[in-house]
Formats: structure tokens, sequence, C-alpha cells
């Protein structure tokens, strides 16, 4: 027998989450599709960036207790079956239900009464008594939890430990499996009913995106009348903590914010004017810059740089990446657009030093750590997160 199995154990949620509970010491199987992913991991390599994961993964492979697999079978053999499935949109900018649909119609055959099975990642309110009911309709005595994972991209296994884990049960039976559960990880447990939790997990995503479109807003207003928002920025916050929160303008990208955020809206009967606007600013940010930068060079026969083209700094992961937004936008207004990325490999890519030297203007699309102590020489730098301390502004 397993304690427990992680549907999707491979991923960015997934593994550290996996990874976790076998250091705590439960006997743990990571079930993933992708069988690349799954013989890296298996070799002790890690398939994308997460501190203190390239340490870590050797050593819960080499205690027998974590390993990984492709065979769904293995989720009849754990206690405890873990999902990171969430609900994504489809091309109308609605959630697309039929997910969890195809979940339950593939892997129902392999629960077994008596295992608890926790839904991890963001899922559209409902969600949880959802599955709960249509596994009971299939006469299966299953305890369905909903457990949102609430960390950030890079330091997943830091915050597993760290952060509050938000638990919730369908029965009360559910509710107190998956606080012992989570308890493993963490002292502290925050119990909510499921649609609670189910909320509570699309506010924070909201609320975040919500404050880089006020952030992104302020930015393109300052900029529109010459200001240099980076020192507004600095005037604002500092020594003031009223507005230590405040963020910087940047793109607010990603796999959850503005999907999260979509999804409330689809929930609210798409009566959610605060977030529309928000996704009208934080989508329109790489127009602006092009439209801005095409406002102040003639770019038609100059040739670009874009440095940096997954969705954060510092991160190896390009979904749904801004910087990728931006490259179309200047493809329609200069001669060549090249791009550059330390962390992420593409054949299209150039290394830095050649972009930057065949291009006459460069753009940060990722504010990358490596870039802050890059030499540009006299090159015309964009840079709206100020990580090169060029300043912010397209005058």
């Amino acid at each position: 027998m397993t304690d427990i199995v992680i549907i999707g154990g491979c991923g960015h949620v997934g593994l550290p989450l996996g990874m976790s509970f076998a250091k705590a010491g439960k006997q743990v199987v990571a079930m993933d599709l992708d069988a690349a992913k799954v013989a890296e991991t298996n070799a002790g390599r890690m398939p994308f960036m997460d501190a203190g994961a390239d340490e870590l993964l050797p050593r819960v492979l080499a205690s027998g207790n974590f390993r990984c697999t492709t065979d769904p079978a293995v989720i009849g053999t754990a206690e405890v079956v873990v999902t990171v499935v969430g609900t994504p949109l489809d091309e109308h900018l609605n959630p697309r239900f039929g997910v969890y649909k195809d979940l339950l119609e593939a892997d129902s055959t392999h629960l077994r009464d008596g295992q608890l099975l926790v839904l991890r990642s963001t899922v559209y309110p409902g969600t949880t008594d959802r599955v709960a009911r249509t596994l009971q309709r299939e006469g299966l005595q299953v305890d369905v939890a909903f457990c949102p994972e609430r960390v950030a991209e890079g330091v997943a296994l830091e915050e597993i430990a760290a952060l509050p884990q938000i638990v919730s049960g369908v029965t009360p039976r559910a509710e107190e499996r998956a606080s012992e559960l989570f308890k493993l990880l963490t002292e502290h447990v925050i119990v909510l009913p499921p649609l609670g939790a189910e909320l509570a997990k699309l506010y924070n995503n909201t609320f975040r995106y919500i404050q880089f479109a006020v952030a992104n807003q302020f930015y393109m207003i300052a900029n529109d009348y010459g200001v240099d928002f980076n020192a507004v920025h600095r005037a604002m916050t500092e020594r003031y903590p009223r507005a230590k929160s405040f963020p910087r303008p940047g793109f607010a990208a990603g796999p959850c914010l503005f999907k999260d955020t979509m999804q409330l809206s689809c929930f609210n009967q798409n009566a959610f004017f605060l977030g529309h606007a928000a996704m009208l600013v934080n989508e329109g940010l790489p127009n602006y810059i092009v439209r801005r930068a095409a406002q102040r060079w003639d770019l038609r026969d100059q040739t670009v740089a874009i440095l940096g083209m997954t969705f954060k700094g510092d991160s190896d992961d390009p979904r749904d990446s801004l910087s990728f937004k931006l490259k179309k936008g200047l493809e329609v207004e200069a001669r060549q657009v090249l791009c550059s990325d330390p962390y992420m490999e593409h054949p299209s890519f150039v290394p830095i030093d050649e972009a930057v030297r065949r291009a006459s203007i460069v753009f940060i699309g990722a504010p990358h750590t490596p870039y802050k102590s890059y030499d540009f020489g006299d090159k015309q730098v964009v840079d709206i997160w100020n990580i090169t301390k060029t300043g912010t502004s397209i005058l």
C-alpha cells in the first residue's frame, strides 16, 4: 500500500507537494502522464526550477519514500489521492468543467471506498461538492476535500511549510482527515467550508491581479505625462506603512492570476467590473509599450531585442507570458525582433550578448536577476520593471 498518490505529480504544484510529504515520512507516488518528466524526476533531476528542490529530490528518492510513475493503477493502492488538475478556461474565457468530468471518468475506476480525495489546484466555486456528488452517484464512498495550494512558483517547497494551509471537506470526516494530512506539513491549518475555501483561493489571486492592474494603470498615466513612475513609487512607499505592499508595474502573467479573475467573474454572472477592468489594463500593457516605443522611435528599420520570455523573474516557466504578446506587437512595428532568456531554451532564442549587440533598443520582458548587473552600454533600454535602474519611462 501507498500513503499518498498525487495525480499530476511531476508538475509545478504536485512535485513540491509530493516531496514535502515524502520528507515528512509518507510513502508518496507521483503519477503523471508525461513520461519524459516521470523519467527525469525518477533520475533525480528536477523538470523545473524550485528553490531547494534539486537537493531534496535525490534525498527522498534514495529514502524510498518517493517515486514517479505513469501507471494510473497506482491510484488504487493509496489511502490519500491528491489531484492537482485545475479548472482551465475555454476560448471564450469561461471555465471548462469537462476537465473534471474527464478526470473522474479516467480515474474513478481506480478509486476505491474509504479513500480521501483532495482537490489541490484552483477550481471553479462549487466543484468540490460537484465531484463528491458524482462519486456518490457512482456508488463510491470517498471522502472529498478541497485544500488549495497557495505557493509562489519557484519557492513552492519553502512556502508549503511556511504558509498556513486552507482545508475544507464536504463532510466532517473529510475535513478531519484533510486537516490531519496537512498538519504533517505545518501547524497552522485554517478550516473553511468548501465554497469558502474555493472563494478564498480565487480571491487571493484576483486581489493580486487587481493590485498589479492599479500599479500598471498608474504607470501608464505617469508615463503619458513624462513622469518616471519609479520615482513616484519610491515617494509613495518609502517609510510609509500604508503603501508598503503596493507593487511596482510589470507584466501580470502566468497560469493563475488572469484565469482565476475570469473564473470569479463567471461565477458572479459576469458582473465583476473591477476584474474586467484589471484584465484590460494588464493584458493591454504590452500593446501600450509597443505603441509608446513606436511613437518615440522609428522602429521600421530597426532590430529590437526582448530579454526575458518567461512569465516572471528568475523563473523557467513561459506559460501565458506577456513577453510573447510584446513580441507579437513589436514584430508588427520593427524590422526584426530577437529574444533571449537565461532560464528558457527555444530554437529561435539567441544569447544575451548577441541580442544586445545586434539590437538598437532592448526591452526587458521579465526581470531576471542577471540583467541587474549587465552592461548595456549606450543601448536604449525599455525597462518598466526598473531592474536595470535605468528608469521606467518611455517618453
